[in-house]
């Protein structure tokens, strides 16, 4: 059985901050091949894996992270916040690799965009990364599609780069 549900005290927070820090190591990694180093890799996208951190920035008006379990064992997590009036962005979005395949990254997504769709945002965003393709996969089948760059990335690692969005209600 999976649960999904929004992270609220210290405890859930703690268990996000090593769900992103199993998200980092992965990622350090699998940039590898691709001429980006792991200490870029963390310096630039995973610079806050702490639980604090992460509720100070998901635990704030118009931000909420969830987390799946699946027999009381963390799963994998998701978060947004606001990007600007009408936009959200997502991020943090891992499934930790002995649960994937079981539905629980479309879950987590399923539970995020039913809350952004609860406020005031008519576009959600995301910033990703080509060698994430089951996130990838996961963001299309929900609709995402390829939009223009939304925040600079050092030159060095823009090869990587994919953003996308998804408009959830018309102007």
């Amino acid at each position: 059985m999976v649960s999904i549900l929004p992270a609220r005290g210290t405890e859930d927070f703690e268990t996000m901050a090593g769900l992103c820090r199993k998200l980092a190591l992965w990622d350090a990694e699998a940039v590898q091949p691709y001429g980006v180093s792991a200490e870029d890799v963390m310096a630039i996208f995973h610079p806050e894996t702490s639980g604090g951190g992460l509720a100070a920035k998901f635990g704030a008006p118009d931000a909420m992270a969830f987390i799946a379990r699946s027999e009381n064992q963390p799963a994998g997590c998701l978060a947004f916040d606001r990007f600007d009036d009408e936009t959200a962005e997502v991020h943090r979005f891992f499934v930790d690799e002995s649960f994937r395949g079981k539905g629980i990254g479309r879950a987590l997504m399923g539970a995020a965009l039913g809350e952004i769709r609860k406020g005031r945002s008519r576009t959600v965003l995301i910033h990703t990364t080509f060698y994430m393709t089951s996130a990838v996969a996961v963001y299309e089948s929900f609709g995402f599609r390829p939009c223009p760059p939304f925040r600079e990335t050092p030159e060095h690692v823009r090869h990587t780069d994919v953003f996308m969005s998804l408009a959830i209600r018309s102007s």
